[in-house]
């Protein structure tokens, strides 16, 4: 499948499911991750490898909890889809949820860059921690 909107969408079905082993399949081997904010997930991450161990990390560090919907169909522009999702985990006594959107390149139908945006880059910063 080549079509970056088709694949950003079961990419997404794939993570609301949270069946990781078919996330992974979309993740080109070299993808590059930017993962936004001050906290132990931000930077960048290059690989799948690397990528897939991130999402780990949140799935470990919220029990399981991590969940992220999207709230509008992608939107494409040439190899880059946009998507506008909402996210939020809850860890212990704390809970967080926003909005984001989600900027994805797709070439040969998998992702091969990832660029994301939090609508309130403190609190997601706060909830993961250093």
């Amino acid at each position: 499948m080549t079509d970056p909107v088709a694949v950003a969408q079961q990419y997404f079905d794939a993570l609301m499911a949270k069946d990781f082993a078919k996330v992974g399949s979309f993740l080109a081997p070299d993808i590059v991750w930017h993962q936004p904010g001050a906290n132990q997930f931000s930077g960048t991450q290059e690989g799948a490898d690397a990528v897939n161990a991130m999402i780990g990390g949140m799935m470990a560090a919220s029990a399981g909890t991590f969940e992220l919907e999207l709230i509008a169909p992608p939107m494409l522009n040439g190899d880059l889809v946009a998507a506008a999702i909402r996210f939020g985990a809850r860890r212990d006594e704390v809970e967080m949820t926003m909005d984001g959107v989600d900027l994805l390149r797709v070439a040969h139908g998998q992702i091969v860059e990832v660029w994301l945006f939090s609508g309130d880059q403190k609190a997601e910063d706060d909830f993961w921690g250093a």
